[in-house]
């Protein structure tokens, strides 16, 4: 067996061809941006009016000026205007451009507008304390040119808005691969069908397709009997079809677990088998020219755990995304674990008063207990050269609930 940081290490040193494609910007979110958006305009393009009221020249209220004539409205939208007279004003939208030969806001909350001698005046009741009050400089967010948003992004409503902001009807995101998720064994029947009493339904092929779905790749499912010669002509076309697979079950050493041998005889080779971690010793991957192999442990435990801590991480390297650091947790009770193994324990997750996420342990009932996965919100890494891990200690954790 090799220990959790070697398999890691090996995942790691395997790429996968991820190609780059162009999708409207209505389907993008949830995406992998390929390329670097820069503003094409300064951001504001030009001086913006932050308020709805009047604009006028400050040398003028500094002179004692309190009433200004109207001489016409300035508009959101429109083409900018000009004031003509100096001890005048124009009356400004929010989100307009500032008049020319003006460089002070002042709301419509501190003036008040009169009729006087058939004329619209304003008069100022509150003043303005400085010059370009209420002015939102052109530039001052970001000048032409500027890198917003880097190359990695996963891209959420707010690069949406600062892409469509830029002009860009297409994004180039990455083409996620194609991916063959793939159960195996006779005990399990499709979900929709009454399971026999030594019978259980299929779910770690709807698992883990949900999973990735949350990493924005599709997956297609499929299903292998503990039958040689079905596993070895049903990953023939697999194979020709698909360059990831992920699989569970079949990789231990039961006499009907053929998946680790017929693998190595279709040319995957094998980097490792087995990994000194609970749950999920029984861990295969291997690759080929043409195609990567996770075969994953069938209790659904085991498969989820080496989801999250392998599989996840990797898929987000190869589709480009940015590499975040990776959470620590503190744990809030004492936990012993006596096996020379790591271990993936499953916490609850929550946010201390200074800020800090804090793990408690969610015991089950093994690496069959899917249902207690409910309970929690994700796995804290505890290293295998320790037996007891104290509050307050904090460890890696790979969270699989949204947090």
């Amino acid at each position: 067996m090799i220990t959790v940081p070697k398999a890691a290490e090996l995942i790691d040193s395997v790429t996968l061809k991820v190609s780059v494609k162009e999708v409207p910007i209505s389907q993008a979110v949830g995406m992998v941006l390929r390329e670097s958006l820069r503003s094409d305009r300064d951001l504001p393009p030009f001086d913006r009016v932050m308020m709805d009221g009047i604009a006028i020249r400050f040398e003028q209220w500094k002179k004692g000026q309190r009433s200004f004539p109207v001489e016409g409205l300035q508009k959101a939208g429109a083409s900018k205007q000009s004031l003509k007279d100096n001890q005048h004003c124009l009356e400004v939208m929010t989100g307009s451009i500032l008049p020319g030969n003006t460089d002070t806001v002042i709301r419509y909350e501190d003036i008040k507008i009169e009729q006087q001698n058939g004329e619209e005046v304003a008069v100022i009741r509150k003043g303005p304390k400085e010059k370009r009050q209420n002015i939102h400089a052109k530039g001052t967010n970001r000048a032409k040119g500027d890198l917003v948003v880097e190359e990695g992004t996963v891209l959420s409503p707010a690069e949406i808005g600062v892409a469509a902001t830029f002009g860009k009807s297409m994004l180039k995101v990455s083409d996620p691969p194609r991916v063959a998720v793939i159960s195996t064994g006779n005990e399990l029947v499709e979900i929709d069908q009454q399971p026999l009493p030594h019978q259980i339904r299929r779910s770690n092929a709807y698992t883990l397709a949900a999973a990735l779905k949350e990493t924005g790749v599709e997956a297609d499912l499929f299903h292998l009997n503990d039958d040689r010669d079905e596993i070895s002509e049903k990953l023939d076309h697999i194979l020709d079809q698909y360059n990831l697979l992920i699989m569970s079950g079949g990789v231990s050493k039961g006499k009907l677990d053929y998946i680790p041998e017929l693998l190595e005889k279709k040319g995957i080779e094998k980097l490792f088998h087995k990994v000194r971690q609970r749950p999920g010793k029984p861990f295969w991957f291997g690759r080929s020219e043409q195609a990567v192999v996770f075969a994953l442990p069938g209790n659904p435990v085991s498969s989820f755990s080496c989801y999250y801590r392998y599989v996840e991480p990797w898929v987000k390297k190869q589709l480009g995304m940015r590499e975040v650091q990776r959470p620590f947790a503190r744990l809030t009770e004492e936990f012993s674990f006596s096996k020379d193994l790591t271990y993936f324990l499953q916490v609850r997750i929550h946010m201390s008063e200074d800020g800090t996420m804090e793990a408690t342990p969610v015991k089950g009932k093994g690496s069959s207990d899917l249902a207690n996965l409910c309970r929690g919100d994700g796995l804290l890494e505890l290293p295998e050269e320790r037996d007891d891990f104290g509050v307050e200690e904090s460890y890696p954790l790979y969270l699989y609930r949204g947090f």
